[in-house]
């Protein structure tokens, strides 16, 4: 063979050469890369080519999949009641990509996740198409169908949990949206997609404002607060005397911090202090406390750090650095200090754990379509913020909250102990808006344990100034929610 054939020849080998090794790159370092990519339309026709797996509340689906109009994709997810479910399940839409546990758990409802391998290889040998499996949630639907009407045509929100175990009983966030109206991707999705967003609705529907949104919580704080001297032994007990006076200069100002009306506040027992929900004794408390103690308390009940329910609930706040007045305004839940209704849920919880807080979670197993369990969640404890004795101590200060002469009358069960905290929020620059309406409550059965707490914020801007209380607008939502997982339970 002459010279300029070998050339070519060699030339040519290492083209082959490079064909393959590229061949090789591609189907083997690099697939499943571009298996997954976003920009490989199969995909996106793959995962909508089946119906997809449920999520299920109850022992029934809150979701569907329905023939899609879509020349590409055959079918899109529906939902049940789409509005009250969607601060639990997210959406899931073939424009706009999905979130929460639609977003969480798609491999499960998709059918693609590797754990779904062997029951998938079952189907293909029995001829059955490819089914997505079915995420199982800890919700009750009685006490979500009582948070979201409770909540109406008002903004705000509603958590309610579990305290034995942390499991999320109702998830509530008004106003809100049907994920229903925008799963396809034709024009009318788009439009009802840009309809939600909140530079074209500044009520911001999608917004999950039962985790998501952090509030001032107000006097519901008081609770952390009576915890915190009760554990560090500033006050032994509920019935003994405070050093509060009425009025207290806060230290380092000249500001006296009132209370709301005419209260036996002056060195008032925690009992009543927490009864009539006096700001100078508990701002007294923090102040005394000082800043460090009042942190380390807050971060027991779980402020400071994100939860993941899966679904992430944004942390909440107490700040530290903070000098003896800053410190006694945050003890009152005012100042810089921020809360979700999951986490204010969570302070409720352990106060009726007697002591004990678990771990929030809503997702109890994941499971096949013929409903075989690919994971199971087990309660976890998250921390101990009160001792037992502490905890009985302070749930008998929030039963007397309930009781006539309380701030939480409306929240009271014929027939069983309730015990709860209202808070009127400040809101706004010199508290110029209209101040937000908590409450937070447990509620207890004949044998003394307690199946349910549970937080709720109201902002009622249709409402007037002087009637928002926790007690008047968000305590009667909580007693109905409450109801409703009690009356689950008979």
């Amino acid at each position: 063979m002459n010279k300029p054939l070998r050339r070519i020849a060699l030339f040519c080998g290492l083209l082959v050469l490079a064909l393959l090794l590229r061949d090789n790159w591609l189907q083997y370092v690099q697939a499943d890369d571009l298996r997954t990519d976003p920009k490989n339309r199969r995909v996106t026709i793959e995962r909508y080519a089946t119906p997809r797996g449920d999520i299920i509340v109850d022992g029934n689906p809150i979701t569907g999949s329905t023939k899609s109009a879509s020349s590409d994709f055959a079918y899109k997810r529906s939902y049940k009641n789409g509005p009250m479910w969607a601060p639990v399940t997210g959406y899931v839409s073939q424009a706009f990509g999905a979130s929460q546990l639609e977003n969480l758990n798609d491999g499960i409802l998709t059918g693609n996740d590797d754990r779904l391998f062997f029951r998938n290889t079952l189907d293909m040998i029995t001829g059955k198409k490819k089914q997505g499996g079915n995420v199982v949630t800890t919700l009750s639907a009685a006490a979500q169908k009582a948070a979201f009407e409770g909540l109406g045509d008002k903004k705000g929100a509603v958590a309610a949990i579990d305290p034995k175990t942390g499991a999320i009983l109702a998830l509530a966030s008004t106003p809100s949206y049907d994920p229903s109206s925008f799963a396809g991707n034709t024009n009318t999705d788009s439009k009802a997609w840009n309809e939600l967003q909140k530079k074209n609705d500044p009520d911001d529907p999608m917004l999950n404002r039962a985790l998501r949104e952090t509030y001032p919580p107000g006097s519901t704080f008081k609770v952390v607060t009576a915890a915190a001297a009760l554990e560090n032994g500033l006050v032994p007990d509920a019935d003994t005397k405070t050093d509060s006076p009425d009025p207290w200069t806060m230290p380092g100002t000249t500001t006296k911090l009132p209370n709301e009306g005419n209260l036996p506040c002056k060195n008032a027992d925690l009992r009543t202090a927490l009864q009539v929900s006096c700001n100078t004794v508990f701002g007294k408390i923090g102040s005394d406390l000082g800043n460090d103690k009042m942190l380390a308390e807050a971060k027991k009940f779980g402020f400071g750090s994100e939860q993941f329910t899966p679904v992430r609930s944004s942390a909440s706040v107490f700040s530290d650095d903070m000098n003896p007045s800053q410190t006694a305004l945050s003890s009152i839940g005012q100042y810089n200090t921020a809360a979700t209704p999951l986490q204010m849920a969570m302070v409720a919880s352990a106060v009726a754990n007697d002591g004990a807080l678990m771990k929030p979670y809503m997702v109890s197993e994941l499971s096949t379509h013929n409903l075989d369990v690919i994971e199971h969640t087990d309660p976890e404890k998250l921390s101990q913020p009160l001792s037992e004795k502490n905890a009985q101590v302070l749930q008998s200060m929030m039963e007397t909250v309930i009781k006539p002469g309380g701030t939480g009358t409306r929240a009271a069960i014929p027939g069983y102990t309730v015990g709860g905290k209202t808070g009127t929020a400040q809101h706004g620059i010199d508290n110029s808006e209209k101040p937000y309406a908590w409450f937070i409550s447990y509620a207890k059965l004949s044998d003394g344990s307690s199946p349910v707490a549970v937080a709720v914020v109201v902002e009622d801007g249709s409402a007037n100034r002087d009637d928002i209380s926790g007690g008047g607008l968000a305590a009667p939502i909580a007693r109905d929610v409450m109801k409703a997982v009690i009356d689950s339970k008979k």
